[in-house]
């Protein structure tokens, strides 16, 4: 065998060995504690929490392991972010609710202004680029609250 082979075949077993390592510890990794400040939300009180000026909804289940990592970031944004409401959605739970929404993938971040959706977030962000999403979708749903 030439030695070009011999490498080809180390990195693609590397690479699968290291797919495959990190699809288990993601698949196994401990639900993170969900902040007080987050709301849990369903059929029955989403309309009321729709009233609030700007929310930031969830659409999440738990064996999804990208919701699993931005769990964490939803926390922080919840605890730190006054002007700004996070609820989650368990698509599990609601599924006529991620219908309504067209939520397709999850984790799905909606942004909602005075009940009206002003945009959307889908997958994993950072806590700035959450953040920014948010500033923006507000800011051109109307005067800049956030």
């Amino acid at each position: 065998m030439s030695t070009t082979l011999i490498i080809i075949l180390v990195v693609m077993a590397l690479v699968v060995m290291f797919i495959t390592v990190n699809y288990f510890r993601m698949k196994n990794a401990k639900p993170v504690e969900t902040s007080k400040k987050i709301i849990t939300l369903g059929n029955k009180n989403f309309k009321l929490a729709l009233k609030k000026e700007v929310l930031l909804v969830d659409f999440w289940a738990p064996w999804c392991g990208p919701c699993k990592i931005i769990a964490p970031t939803l926390n922080e944004i919840a605890e730190t972010e006054t002007h700004i409401v996070v609820g989650k959605v368990n698509v599990d739970y609601n599924q006529d609710l991620a219908r309504k929404y067209k939520v397709r993938n999850i984790p799905t971040m909606l942004i909602f202004k005075n009940g009206a959706e002003v945009g959307r977030i889908v997958g994993v962000k950072t806590k700035k680029a959450i953040l920014n999403e948010v500033r923006s979708a507000v800011a051109v749903s109307g005067k800049p609250d956030v």
